[in-house]
C-alpha cells in the first residue's frame, strides 16, 4: 500500500459522506453535525440497547439542521408503526433492516414520501443474490455485516464482513459501507471499496448507545483526511 501523506487525501480514494448511526443523545448529535456528517441515524427498534422512542427523537431532531439528513432504523415495520413514528418525527430517510422485499420496499417509499435505504446483511456471496432488485426499489443500499446467531437485532455490533465480496461492486444509487469501522480502519476500506457512503455505530460508542467523543473525533478526523464531503458540499 502507498502511503499517504497525513494532510491530504490518498490519491485512489474518492469524496464520500459519513453517517453516523445509533445517536441516543442531543451531545453526541451537536458533535456529529457540527464534525461534518451528513446522514445521522436513530433506531427506532426496541429490542435495540440504542432505542430511542418516537417522542425522544422528535428532541433530537430539533438538533439537526435542514442540509442534514436524518434516518430512522427500522425492522419490518408495519404500516401502524411508521405512522405513529412520522406522527412524531419528521424524519427524512427510512432505513428498513429487516427482511423486507423489494415491493415492502417501494410500498413504504410511496405510503410515507421518505427516502428509503434498504440494508442488506452479508456473511456470504450468496447474500449479494438478487440485489438488483431493490435497485429501483430503494433510494440507497446499505451493506452491513450478518449478526451473530441468535442476536437479538439486526445491526451495530461492530463487526466487519469480507470486503472482497464488494469489491467491483457498482450501482445506480448511492451505497454505505457499515460494519466495525472506525478510524484505524476506516483508510483500507475507502481504499478498497470507494464506498459513496461509510457508517460507524457501536465502534464510535463508549457504552452501547453513548457514543464516545473522541472516538467520533477520531474517525471523522480521518475522514476527512480521507475525503470527507460535508453535508453542506455540493455532489
Amino acid at each position: 500500500m502507498t502511503s499517504s501523506s497525513p494532510d491530504a487525501p490518498d490519491a485512489r480514494s474518492r469524496p464520500f459522506r459519513v453517517k453516523i448511526c445509533g445517536l441516543t443523545e442531543s451531545e453526541a448529535v451537536e458533535l456529529a453535525v457540527e464534525l461534518g456528517a451528513s446522514f445521522l441515524g436513530f433506531v427506532l427498534y426496541p429490542p435495540s440497547p440504542r432505542f430511542v422512542p418516537p417522542e425522544r427523537l422528535a428532541e433530537l431532531l430539533e438538533r439537526v439542521p435542514e442540509t442534514v439528513r436524518s434516518v430512522g432504523v427500522v425492522v419490518d415495520p408495519t404500516d401502524a408503526f411508521l405512522d405513529h413514528v412520522l406522527g412524531h418525527a419528521p424524519l427524512d430517510t427510512l432505513q428498513l433492516h429487516g427482511t423486507e422485499s423489494p415491493e415492502r420496499v417501494r410500498a413504504v417509499a410511496l405510503r410515507t414520501g421518505c427516502r428509503v435505504m434498504k440494508a442488506i446483511r452479508v456473511g456470504e456471496a450468496a447474500d449479494l443474490d438478487g440485489i438488483e432488485a431493490f435497485f429501483e426499489a430503494a433510494d440507497l443500499l446499505l451493506f452491513d455485516a450478518r449478526p451473530p446467531p441468535g442476536a437479538a437485532w439486526p445491526g451495530g455490533h461492530g463487526l466487519p464482513f469480507d470486503w472482497r465480496l464488494l469489491e467491483g461492486f457498482s450501482a445506480p444509487l448511492p451505497w454505505a459501507l457499515a460494519g466495525g469501522l472506525d478510524a484505524g480502519n476506516l483508510a483500507a476500506a475507502v481504499e478498497r471499496l470507494r464506498p459513496p457512503i461509510v457508517d460507524a455505530s457501536s465502534s464510535l460508542e463508549r457504552a452501547p448507545g453513548i457514543k464516545d467523543p473522541d472516538k467520533l473525533r477520531a474517525f471523522m478526523a480521518e475522514a476527512r483526511r480521507l475525503g470527507l464531503r460535508r453535508a453542506e458540499e455540493p455532489d
